[in-house]
């Protein structure tokens, strides 16, 4: 283990590096789910497989305790891995009464083979979760009519994407999920069995490790001169 001191004198790149070190070591435990996790849990509608992974990233989102999530697993999902939407027939009514579900692709498709989903790092699960549940704190901040908009520019303004996935990992950032954020972005990035079309989508639309890992230490400085007198 390295020591406190010198943990403390690393650059915040160097931490976030240790870090996904330390996390893609850890062997899957998310069968154990503790008490304090399963509080996490309200409202929520999720598959055993990954329920640990779930409560973990919703554990930065304290804005969504009582959000009505449904994480359902899919046979194909279509250019994407995860998806978060609301469900449609409830952003015609009254917005209390809105509901999301968050898709999630059973199979994570390679160069010439295709991986089951539950096979990847859990850093990196949680990470595709928490920026998924960005999207849905975006959502929750937008009236039904604002909501219908989003939808109809996000599928046909291919602009528009890029604006709202960059919002969705800012977000997830702003909360305290840096380095599983990174952790998921260098698990494709640097996947050579991943085909390249996938990761040419990744670097056009999402913030980038670098951007992530800036983000990340201005936060850090902001805590810091908010602690000093």
């Amino acid at each position: 283990m390295l020591p406190v001191v010198r943990y403390l004198n690393l650059s915040v790149e160097m931490k976030l590096l240790l870090v996904f070190m330390m996390l893609s070591q850890v062997p899957n435990t998310n069968a154990q789910v503790t008490k304090e996790l399963m509080q996490l849990g309200y409202n929520k509608q999720i598959p055993p497989e990954i329920q640990k992974n779930v409560l973990l990233a919703l554990s930065f989102y304290p804005e969504l305790k009582n959000t009505r999530i449904n994480f359902v697993f899919k046979k194909n999902i279509k250019t994407s891995v995860m998806q978060a939407q609301p469900v449609p027939t409830t952003i015609l009514g009254k917005k209390k009464n809105r509901r999301y579900r968050i898709n999630i692709s059973q199979r994570f498709k390679l160069i010439s083979s295709e991986m089951p989903i539950l096979d990847i790092p859990d850093t990196v699960m949680i990470g595709w979760i928490g920026h998924e549940l960005g999207h849905i704190l975006d959502y929750e901040g937008m009236s039904n009519m604002q909501m219908i908009s989003f939808g109809y520019r996000y599928y046909f303004h291919p602009t528009f994407v890029k604006h709202a996935e960059m919002v969705a990992d800012s977000l997830a950032v702003e909360r305290g999920m840096g380095h599983y954020i990174v952790a998921t972005k260098r698990f494709i990035l640097d996947n050579a069995e991943l085909p390249q079309a996938y990761k040419d989508k990744i670097r056009r639309l999402y913030l980038s490790p670098d951007v992530i890992m800036e983000q990340v230490k201005k936060l850090e400085e902001k805590k810091q001169l908010q602690k000093e007198p």
